[in-house]
């Protein structure tokens, strides 16, 4: 399982790509990055052994002199029960709980069938076009969060732009990254008239399908626990929780 945590939470920093990867204190990844994405911003362990509370000064300070405020993303298990309770200590709260889900790409690919025939299909390039934008930056999403996540996704390593095209539309998108043995899925989006068709499965599926070329085997999301559309869709497609986490600032 610790090989699993490391890899996997390596392969998420890989996708969100922060300007900058403290790797200092032994079992942790300290990212650090200006934009809006929490993972690019809050200290992360790389196994769920019970962690020390002494560290919390030694890195808190990490973030202090790069002129970053301190923060955390930590799983939700009794191993992290006291390091927990050090930070509600010292003022920090528990935010937005989230949950990271895993598959294998060859039991997704066995859920999602192919599709029949209909004139769409799926592409994946090295970078987002503007449909691609327009489709993750649309309408309810917040205007600034949306363009420091496609920024963040823009620059990282290994992901590929995913976007279902019909008709010469941009009907659904997402990112694939690919690192560390694992697929990651981020950003998906369906235009709000095309919800229901089965598209973001489909758009899934092709993701898949590259990692399989790649001889990737494992693939995982992140998703925001009170997303009641977006858990239904992700466990038809067979995804289950492997760990839940938090957000802890001050």
């Amino acid at each position: 399982m610790r090989a699993d945590v490391e890899s996997l939470e390596r392969a998420t920093l890989q996708a969100v790509a922060p300007e900058h990867v403290d790797d200092s204190v032994p079992g942790w990844l300290l990212p650090m990055d200006g934009g809006t994405v929490g993972r690019a911003q809050c200290a992360v362990p790389l196994s769920h052994a019970a962690p020390d509370p002494a560290l919390i000064e030694p890195i808190a300070q990490r973030y202090r002199e790069r002129g970053f405020a301190p923060a955390w993303r930590l799983p939700d298990t009794e191993a992290f029960a006291a390091f927990h309770a050090a930070l509600a200590a010292r003022g920090y709260t528990r935010r937005q709980p989230t949950l990271t889900q895993t598959h294998t790409v060859a039991a997704l690919l066995q859920n999602v069938p192919e599709p029949a025939p209909d004139g769409a299909s799926v592409r994946l390039a090295e970078r987002p076009d503007a449909a691609w934008l327009a489709m993750y930056l649309g309408e309810g999403l917040d205007p600034v969060d949306g363009a420091s996540r496609s920024r963040a996704l823009s620059r990282a390593e290994g992901t590929r732009f995913a976007s279902l095209v019909d008709g010469g539309q941009t009907l659904a998108c997402g990112a694939a990254s690919f690192g560390h043995a694992w697929l990651g899925v981020h950003g998906m989006r369906t235009a709000a008239r095309q919800r229901g068709r089965g598209l973001a499965a489909r758009v899934v599926r092709a993701m898949a399908q590259e990692a399989q070329r790649l001889g990737i085997e494992r693939v995982f999301l992140q998703v925001d626990a009170g997303n009641a559309p977006a858990l239904a869709l992700y466990q038809r497609l067979g995804f289950r929780t492997a760990w839940g986490y938090a957000y802890w600032r001050l």
